[in-house]
């Protein structure tokens, strides 16, 4: 379970502070990768990240799983969207976190509901909207899968 070079300079993406909209992007799609698909499951090819392997630890791990999903929330509220967009993306976080924090039933939860993948795609299309320079070569072949 060895983490890739690109991996990498996502998790290291994470240190720049500009407050532009690139910057931005950046910073949340390399939090989305650490919390959801940092590691990929042998055999089953499945990613799973911090966000699953922390929710075994009961309640200190739903707990600093939920601060990381609610920091997506809160860079969304400093690139100025919407009410309706921040409550539908706390909505997936809370329910993330009180359904994950049942034990073994919330484990398997945390394995299938993926919150913050969910609020990348929130952020990613206010981005593309409002900040198109910002859309990067992945970006426009995610939309063009979705089509």
């Amino acid at each position: 379970m060895a983490v890739s070079p690109s991996q990498f300079e996502d998790l290291a993406s994470l240190a720049s502070l500009g407050r532009d909209p690139a910057s931005v992007r950046r910073r949340v799609e390399a939090m989305e990768a650490l919390l959801e698909r940092m590691f990929v499951i042998p055999g089953i090819r499945r990613p799973v990240g911090l966000d699953s392997i922390l929710g075994l630890v009961p309640v200190v791990g739903d707990v600093a799983t939920a601060a990381m999903g609610a920091w997506l929330v809160w860079e969304a509220r400093n690139l100025g969207m919407s009410k309706f967009q921040l409550t539908r993306m706390a909505a997936n976080v809370g329910v993330d976190t009180l359904l994950g924090a049942v034990p073994v039933v919330g484990d398997v939860f945390d394995f299938f509901f993926r919150s913050n993948t969910r609020n990348l795609k929130i952020i990613r299309r206010h981005l593309d909207k409002h900040h198109p320079g910002t859309v990067t070569i992945e970006g426009v072949n995610d939309r063009r899968a979705r089509s």
